[in-house]
């Protein structure tokens, strides 16, 4: 592998590959050792999207619960944990990954979610990138099939050969989620720059000294 991949490759502090609990999570999957890259990626794709339950309210700003492995011990996360798990896992097999953010516009008829934030637009939406065969790729382990099965929605699927961002659709033709804005890549989670669109969107959940509202980093249900 080059020196460009290099970053997406590392261990870092929020996305750490390294650690023994997440090593462990991956050696469970028994990966044959003659598996390509892509095998695994999608492997891992399907674990994370599945495994571990998509939880919206779970939103917390403090580093140390903003590091991948926090996913193992609460089993739930939203898009953003569970992108930095699946980017982590990656990058410990030797595959590399980085993050996405975008703004989105949901519509996917959450309304107790969009009451407390007071918005139909969720920024900031994360998704992961893998690079396979030559090519970056876009995919979000976000909603597990439980959850899609009950919105009426079918799961992302992830080939390994084309972007899996566009869950635009329920069974009804209707629309599902919207994308507004992509804000980049990342080869670590931007904690700053997420905490300014929170703040930017959501200013009635910070206080007049830019302090987070919610107890515990997690909006009550």
């Amino acid at each position: 592998m080059n020196e460009e991949m290099k970053p997406y490759l590392a261990a870092t502090y929020f996305f750490n590959a390294d650690d023994l609990s997440l090593r462990a999570f991956v050696d469970e999957l028994q990966i044959p050792e003659n598996s390509s890259p892509l095998e695994k990626a999608i492997l891992l794709y399907y674990e994370v999207r599945d495994r571990f339950l998509y939880d919206p309210f779970n939103i917390r700003i403090e580093g140390e619960n903003l590091r991948a492995t926090q996913l193992l011990k609460d089993g739930r996360g939203h898009c953003i944990d569970k992108a930095a798990f699946f980017i982590s896992a990656c990058r410990s097999i030797g595959v590399p990954a980085r993050l996405g953010l975008a703004k989105v516009k949901n519509h996917m008829g959450t309304a107790k979610l969009e009451k407390l934030i007071q918005s139909d637009v969720l920024v900031p939406h994360g998704y992961a990138e893998v690079y396979l065969n030559g090519k970056w790729l876009k995919c979000t382990p976000a909603f597990n099939r439980s959850l899609c099965e009950k919105l009426g929605v079918a799961p992302l699927e992830f080939n390994g050969e084309e972007d899996s961002v566009f869950q635009a659709f329920d069974r009804e033709e209707g629309g599902f989620m919207e994308y507004l804005e992509d804000y980049g890549s990342f080869d670590d989670l931007p904690l700053e720059f997420i905490i300014t669109l929170l703040q930017k969107n959501y200013p009635h959940l910070f206080d007049e000294a830019g302090a987070f509202l919610l107890s515990g980093g997690t909006l009550p249900r």
